[in-house]
């Protein structure tokens, strides 16, 4: 994950949906129940921090089974 068009190290909804390959809506319901990054509210929108999207991704990716079977072949 690199800077965002605007050299931000904040991601808004619709750019960590689109670096995840998902919808904005999907990010949002993961965000609601807890199972997404953690983001903060700023003035109305919700905002991810980089490292903390790269942190959650790597537990996600530590947690999988299959994931790990693959990184040890």
């Amino acid at each position: 994950m690199g800077v965002t068009k605007d050299g931000s190290r904040f991601l808004t909804t619709n750019e960590l949906a689109a670096e995840l390959r998902m919808t904005a809506n999907a990010v949002r319901i993961m965000r609601h129940r807890g199972q997404g990054p953690a983001g903060a509210k700023v003035r109305g929108r919700v905002l991810y921090d980089r490292a903390v999207v790269q942190a959650w991704m790597s537990a996600r990716f530590e947690a999988d089974p299959l994931a790990q079977r693959a990184l040890a072949a």
